[in-house]
């Protein structure tokens, strides 16, 4: 956790900054700011600032579509360093984290009722955990290091990785960048955004993808990490007022310091031993829900 890698002259502490901690750190970052920005999209989506892909069945829906891809392929998540393996990952848990979300829609009937939205989230959640969990139990050989991977974790991060992750980052903040007039427009109300000449379908459909697309790649890598992606936009809400063509970048920004903290955190809680991030931003991220619960029941 120091400085020692750099004053080894023997060479191996530099392969050891260079390969090891470097990509996790990055990866690490990347990570929360697709999370972060994910759930910046899903808030202004849904126009409910509850709303994130955790909550939303789109991360555990996410974490079903890798571990049926490694229990086809037979693959634990550290062995499958490639770039094509990593890519492969980020498609299945794309794939679903979009079933995830879509039929939580279609339970909840829409996006009006917040309530409704939100206990179909929990549904979906659960279900798609169910199934994540069941794919594990028919790969016993899988099960230690799915279970590290289902509860949050940075240790499998490697250029790869986090290579695969900066493009899925790049992808969407261009996306989203081009879709925050119609996020902004969103906000107003959806009559009032189709006079403005936003085109309701075609747009919903591409920020769901876009949501998705984060989320997946975000849980394809470091597991299921909640919260991140509902507590990023409330810290930059809390600072500043801004659209969203500012709100989804600094939503990236926040997502990727509170996950590399998390994971420094969880690092240095339990030393020598690693607490996996995941557990601690669900006990950080629960807390913070509940306090934004009983801010909005007064």
């Amino acid at each position: 956790m120091g400085w020692e890698p750099l004053l080894d002259e023997t060479g191996a502490g530099l392969t050891i900054l260079w390969d090891i901690r470097l990509p996790r750190t990055v990866g690490a970052w990347t990570a929360g700011a697709l999370l972060g920005f994910a759930g910046a999209v899903a808030q202004g989506l849904f126009r409910n600032p509850l709303a994130d892909p955790y909550l939303l069945g789109s991360a555990t829906g996410a974490a079903f579509g890798v571990a049926v891809l490694l229990l086809v392929l037979g693959a634990a998540p550290a062995a499958a360093a490639s770039w094509g393996a990593r890519i492969g990952m980020t498609g299945a848990a794309f794939a679903g984290a979009s079933i995830a979300v879509a039929v939580t829609l279609a339970l909840a009937r829409g996006v009006q009722h917040t309530t409704r939205l939100l206990l179909a989230g929990v549904i979906v959640g659960m279900v798609f955990g169910a199934f994540a969990a069941l794919a594990m139990f028919l790969a016993p050989e899988l099960m230690r290091t799915m279970q590290a991977f289902l509860l949050g974790t940075t240790g499998f991060l490697g250029w790869s990785a986090t290579g695969v992750l900066a493009g899925a980052l790049a992808v969407t903040a261009v996306i989203g960048t081009v879709s925050s007039r119609a996020l902004d427009a969103l906000a107003l109300g959806e009559t009032t955004a189709a006079s403005l000449g936003i085109a309701l379908g075609p747009v919903r459909l591409l920020l769901v993808a876009v949501m998705a697309l984060a989320t997946g790649a975000a849980v394809a890598h470091v597991g299921l990490v909640a919260f991140i992606g509902l507590m990023a936009p409330h810290l930059v809400r809390a600072l500043c007022k801004p659209t969203h063509r500012w709100l989804l970048p600094l939503s990236g920004l926040a997502g990727g310091v509170l996950l590399l903290g998390a994971d420094v955190l969880a690092r240095w809680l339990l030393a020598p031993r690693e607490l996996p991030v995941g557990v601690l931003t669900a006990v950080l991220g629960g807390g913070y829900l509940l306090v934004l619960l009983q801010g909005r029941g007064r």
